[in-house]
């Protein structure tokens, strides 16, 4: 049964021909009040984000406004409704990456998995513990290019979802006995110290480095289950320095924070890669912390491996920030002024 009937009713009067009333009933009561939010709240992010008033009357909601933006809010209730019929809860983040991929799908009809008139069909990533909907066209082109490609980069600004997304897709790869292990890497240079001068022992001087893949790995996998992981060695996560003299087979390996690597690094790393292993580069140009005069390695891999068969470059922007509206905003502002700079400094 769909998740949603659905009525178009004519225009209210002449000369309202391009506005449009529907009408959409669902058969889940529970599910349609999980769907509209605490007090109506979901439903009232999406009467913002398109500009369409929405009047709800028990399991029964009626869309009014521009033809356009009232089929956008009818797929975005029924993919949001989908989602909630699959078991897993959904937040106002959820209904603002439902409106993205509602949106592209006008905006960029040739994208396979959207359709005008029908369902949204976004990518995803399923662990045992967490089922993953992509928010945005980039994202969706990065699931898509995560399962399909052995060797994947993806770039851009923080909180698009580049370093959560390629850890969950390790972690479904591990689980789906894939992959046999997962290694996770990061260059030990973003505090600007050297290891060596950290107190404690060579775990305790690179966990603080290394965090953020800790973090999205309990999220994906139970945290008893990531523990016995990594004292069996299945689960890995060292510097990048560790990876010099190894070939990675049958591996799910990812590297974060890509852009602090030297180019040699950089090599080093990429030719790491065995049989049966996926590698995941992940990073943002615009955040090298290298010392002055020292070249990215990721800026290099960038330029040296466009066009190779078999690599994959998905790119982010701060229209795919999906933290905290405010985190979109910030990158925004830090962006145009990267540019003023730049231009002012072309003129001295």
């Amino acid at each position: 049964m769909s998740a949603a009937d659905l009525k178009n009713a004519p225009p209210a009067q002449s000369g309202a021909s391009d506005m449009a009333h529907i009408v959409l009933t669902f058969d889940n009561n529970k599910l349609a009040s999980a769907l509209y939010g605490q007090f109506d709240e979901n439903l009232a992010r999406l009467e913002q984000k398109l500009g369409v008033d929405i009047r709800s009357r028990g399991n029964q909601l009626t869309i009014k406004g521009s033809s356009t933006a009232a089929e956008q809010a009818r797929r975005v209730l029924d993919n949001l409704y989908d989602i909630l019929q699959k078991g897993v809860d959904i937040n106002q983040s959820d209904v603002d990456g439902a409106v993205r991929m509602a949106v592209a799908a006008d905006d960029q009809l040739t994208l396979p998995t959207l359709e005008r008139k029908g369902k949204m069909s976004a990518a995803q990533i399923a662990t045992r513990k967490k089922t993953i909907y992509a928010r945005s066209l980039n994202q969706d082109a990065y699931m898509r290019a995560l399962e399909r490609s052995e060797m994947v980069f993806g770039i851009g600004p923080a909180g698009t979802g580049k370093t959560y997304l390629a850890v969950a897709h390790a972690a479904m790869l591990l689980e789906r006995g894939m992959v046999e292990r997962i290694i996770l890497s990061r260059p030990a240079v973003e505090a600007g110290e050297r290891l060596g001068f950290l107190p404690g022992d060579m775990k305790e001087k690179v966990d603080p480095y290394l965090r953020p893949l800790y973090d999205a790995l309990y999220d994906m996998m139970p945290g008893d289950k990531v523990e016995r992981a990594i004292a069996a060695g299945v689960i890995e996560i060292a510097p990048l320095a560790f990876m010099r003299g190894r070939t990675l087979a049958h591996a799910a390996v990812i590297l974060d924070e890509a852009q602090n690597t030297t180019p040699m690094q950089m090599k080093m790393f990429l030719t790491r890669i065995g049989e049966n292993s996926r590698m995941i580069v992940t990073g943002d140009p615009t955040q090298i912390d290298l010392p002055p005069n020292t070249k990215s390695g990721l800026v290099e891999a960038l330029r040296v491996l466009d066009g190779v068969p078999g690599i994959v470059t998905v790119r982010f922007n701060d229209g795919d920030v999906v933290r905290h509206p405010l985190v979109a905003e910030i990158v925004k502002a830090y962006d145009r002024d990267g540019k003023v700079s730049r231009g002012l400094g072309a003129e001295g």
